[in-house]
C-alpha cells in the first residue's frame, strides 16, 4: 500500500502540469535535483565526520593503552 503505481504517478504529473505549466516543470525539477544532491553531500560528510571521530576514539584508547603497558 506505500508503493505508487505507474497510473497514480501519471495521474501526480498530469496534475502538476496542469498546475504549474510546461514552462515552470524543467526548473522544479533542478530545483529537486539539486536539493537532492544536497542532502547526499550532507549525508557523506556527516557518514565521514562518525568514521574520523571513531577511528580518533580508536587511535587514543591505542596511545593510552601502549602508555600503561
Amino acid at each position: 500500500m506505500g508503493q505508487l503505481g505507474g497510473w497514480e504517478l501519471l495521474i501526480i504529473l498530469f496534475i502538476v502540469l496542469i498546475i504549474f505549466g510546461p514552462k515552470k516543470l524543467p526548473e522544479m525539477g533542478r530545483a529537486i535535483g539539486k536539493a537532492i544532491r544536497e542532502f547526499k553531500h550532507a549525508g557523506k560528510e556527516i557518514q565521514n565526520d562518525i568514521v574520523e571521530s571513531m577511528e580518533e576514539d580508536e587511535r587514543d584508547s591505542t596511545k593510552s593503552a601502549n602508555k600503561t603497558a
